[in-house]
């Protein structure tokens, strides 16, 4: 007998009928002979739902009280979900974060997990019990409902799996597993049968949709093998995500990051010191930078370009205000709807040739690229937003149109 973890999203909780849908996956693994724990994410729109009423009541809603208010969607769908199971004459009680306790952060909607309290949990499976928790939420060491941001629910499942021990975890969505690219915006996508961690969380990190990137690093911490399966089909295999990558293949994925902005500070004055400076403001305004380029640092000043989240634009562009002076800074600059295009796989900058066919493809489209960043598993390119879409079908038809 071991512990199973299984993680439904907000589509495949979505109603009544869907809930009868995950009641079937769960008492399959019941019937193994295995402990289940599961997590759920808000029925369909709910949190979306949530945050509309909230901004019909302040334009600039308290941070703990919004948390408070966005994790009421979970505990509706895990007693809901608790309630369903003991109809069907299985025994099920449902937790919220806060009950397990899931410990926090105090950083409000974007909280990370310090640890968590398994005797709760532990005793309850002993017991008979499918546990149905509240994803997306926890609680800090002040007693503060918190939050994990967008896609927590598949944090909490992988964090859980990691602290009990788990022999995996299953992520189900709406669709069977991890595909080369949008099933929804490409053509002729492939399904990946396994996709290696590192693959996985940048392929998440650079805008796939499938999984939380805090859950893939946590999985790859605690070597968790997570499954990414569907709610809908019945004996879906899914992908495979562990230490392992066993297809042959270039590049194991294009992805789409959207709502991107890009700042360039002009005229930073080239000493030592002054980019770890601008950065350390930034990180302690919790802002989060990605892509980063600096010219060459042969003149007096130098320039440094970086994207952010757009909504994170309007606080970045405000820090820097504020500092400007103090850093000798003699422009700000920023451009607005880019998008970054990234492909990505193991060895990838060991590879003669993918950058070139992945540029070509661009140039060949008539598509503009702003900026490019490299490693040593993705190449990402900073593009327009209205030619995003196109810029995937064409990189995604270049190296898996053959």
């Amino acid at each position: 007998m071991g512990i199973i973890v299984q993680k439904f999203g907000g589509s495949s909780v979505a109603s009544s009928e869907k809930l009868e849908l995950v009641t079937e996956h769960i008492i399959k693994e019941v019937e193994k002979g295995n402990q289940v724990i599961v997590v759920v994410s808000a029925q369909g729109k709910t949190t979306d739902k949530l945050i509309l009423e909230e901004s019909e009541i302040s334009k600039k809603p308290n941070k703990r009280e919004h948390d408070v208010l966005v994790s009421t969607g979970e505990q509706i769908t895990i007693a809901k979900l608790a309630m369903l199971l003991i109809e069907k004459n299985y025994k099920a009680v449902s937790l919220t974060g806060w009950q397990i306790p899931i410990v926090t952060n105090s950083e409000f909607s974007n909280s990370r997990i310090r640890y968590i309290h398994n005797d709760t949990i532990t005793e309850y499976l002993n017991s008979g019990n499918i546990v149905v928790v509240a994803g997306f939420q926890g609680i800090d060491e002040q007693g503060n409902i918190t939050t994990f941001g967008r896609g927590g629910s598949d944090t909490t499942a992988v964090a859980l799996a990691a602290s009990l021990n788990a022999e995996r975890c299953d992520i189900f969505t709406d669709v069977d597993g991890v595909y080369t690219s949008d099933p929804r915006t490409v053509n002729n996508v492939e399904k990946l049968k396994t996709v290696s961690y590192d693959e996985m969380l940048e392929m998440s990190s650079l805008g796939a949709k499938v999984l939380h990137n805090r859950c893939v690093e946590i999985g790859k911490k605690y070597n968790v093998p997570i499954y990414v399966k569907s709610t809908f089909e019945k004996n879906s295999i899914g992908t495979l995500i562990n230490n392992e990558n066993l297809e042959d293949l270039e590049i194991n994925g294009v992805t789409k990051d959207d709502y991107i902005s890009r700042i360039t500070i002009v005229g930073l004055e080239n000493k030592i010191g002054k980019t770890y400076e601008l950065f350390k403001i930034l990180s302690n305004n919790f802002i989060n930078v990605d892509v980063i380029v600096q010219s060459f640092g042969e003149h007096i000043t130098k320039d440094i370009a970086f994207t952010v989240k757009m909504n994170d634009l309007p606080k970045t562009l405000e820090v820097l205000e504020k500092n400007k002076e103090g850093l000798g800074i003699e422009d700000i600059l920023h451009s607005e709807n880019l998008s970054k295009v990234s492909i990505v796989g193991v060895g990838i900058a060991n590879k003669p040739g993918v950058a070139t066919d992945m540029f070509g493809a661009l140039y060949e489209n008539n598509i503009n690229m702003h900026m490019i960043s490299t490693s040593e598993i993705k190449i990402s390119v900073l593009v327009d937003s209205s030619q995003a879409d196109l810029a995937v079908k064409a990189i995604h038809k270049k190296f898996f149109g053959k």
